[in-house]
């Protein structure tokens, strides 16, 4: 049996709204393959060898200036260290600031492959509701307070403050100032998943959790994934030098020696000359026009029993089925006519039943997100 070389897998004959990957025509290769041919010529045999615990200084100076021009407050180099991803970030801080059987307060819809790596730490998952402008400060603050009754505390809470995944919501500014005070009260350590942050397509999001006065309790987890490409493995994550020291002392980090060290100099490479800035403005282009064709095609073949949320950035629109739907039965039903998705039960620690709907448009081409709407009206009304 021959095994496979990507993760990607699509059906023949169904148009899988279920990924939320980047579309490899999207993927910069051609500057890549400059990017690699200048880190070698730079870096030469250094770009082989083992890397600094914290990841390539040159790295960290191009992270550093890219996250100021950002509207982040400017970080300085102690304050970041260099990861595989968010998911590698979320795992290694699960591995250092967690045990078995610890409180984590999760976002409720929220990344159901970050709840799973959470899950595999034996961590305790506490839902926290959110709408449709992200999570909502009061059930922070109320979960916290019957956490506190019952003699518990939570040690984490993990949140996706900007264009989130599913829902595509945004944290108020209001909000985001709230989230951080109640952490800061509580002694609760955020991971901010902002992988999204600069997908936008109408105006730019409201600074980071991170951007606020936070004493050291935002960690906020960036990567290339969505705004490169998913194959560098590569990401980084901004937070208080103390806990920047802690991932660099870590067993595994002390042992290998840095994160993808080529892939990180080819990185550096990428930013330094501007490739990032324009690829970034080429894919808010694509993926805008993308999710307009979604919209505008759910809207056109959509029974009005059907709620769609409008994102303002990111890879997902968030589809409310009629009440009475139960999504993950119902999906049985599109498969057979030729459409797929991931059910709503999904996003939740509890898996509870749910009628909602996640769509990614950001693999499918226009005409597929408009014969995949199609299909799914067509379902609806039989």
């Amino acid at each position: 049996m021959r095994l496979p070389d990507v993760q990607l897998h699509l059906r023949p004959g169904i148009i899988e709204f279920g990924w939320g990957h980047p579309d490899p025509a999207l993927l910069p290769l051609d500057d890549l393959r400059r990017a690699a041919r200048m880190a070698f010529i730079v870096y030469g045999a250094d770009a082989l060898a083992y890397g600094a615990e914290q990841g390539p200084g040159s790295l960290i100076a191009e992270l550093c200036d890219l996250l100021a021009q950002r509207g982040v407050v400017p970080p300085s180099p102690e304050t970041i260290f260099v990861t595989a991803g968010v998911s590698h970030a979320i795992d290694l801080l699960c591995t250092l600031y967690t045990r078995p059987g610890d409180v984590a307060l999760v976002q409720a819809p929220v990344y159901h492959l970050a709840l799973k790596i959470l899950r595999d730490h034996g961590l305790t998952l506490v839902p926290v509701a959110s709408d449709e402008h992200g999570l909502q400060p009061d059930a922070l603050e109320a979960a916290l307070h019957t956490l506190a009754q019952d003699g518990q505390h939570a040690t984490l809470l993990y949140t996706i403050p900007t264009f989130a995944n599913p829902t595509g919501s945004v944290l108020s500014a209001e909000r985001r100032a709230a989230v951080v005070d109640i952490a800061v009260k509580y002694g609760l350590l955020v991971l901010e998943d902002d992988v999204y942050y600069d997908l936008w397509y109408d105006t730019p999001p409201p600074p980071p959790l991170a951007a606020y006065p936070h004493e050291g309790r935002v960690v906020r987890l960036g990567s290339f994934s969505k705004i490169v490409a998913p194959g560098l493995r590569l990401g980084w994550l901004q937070a208080d030098p103390t806990i920047v020291q802690r991932c660099v002392t870590s067993g595994v980090i002390d042992s290998g020696g840095g994160i993808n060290h080529l892939t990180a100099h080819i990185a550096t490479s990428y930013v330094r000359h501007g490739y990032l800035t324009r690829h970034i403005d080429q894919l808010r282009a694509s993926y805008r026009t993308r999710r307009d064709t979604l919209l505008a095609a759910l809207a056109a073949h959509l029974p009005e029993t059907c709620q769609v949320y409008h994102p303002g950035g990111g890879f997902f629109v968030w589809l409310s089925l009629p009440e009475d739907v139960d999504s993950a039965a119902f999906r049985m039903r599109a498969e057979a006519a030729g459409v797929s998705y991931l059910s709503g039960d999904r996003f939740y620690s509890n898996e509870q039943q749910s009628n909602a709907v996640r769509l990614a448009f950001s693999l499918l081409s226009p005409a597929d997100l408009e014969e995949g709407a199609a299909r799914l009206g067509r379902v609806l009304s039989e």
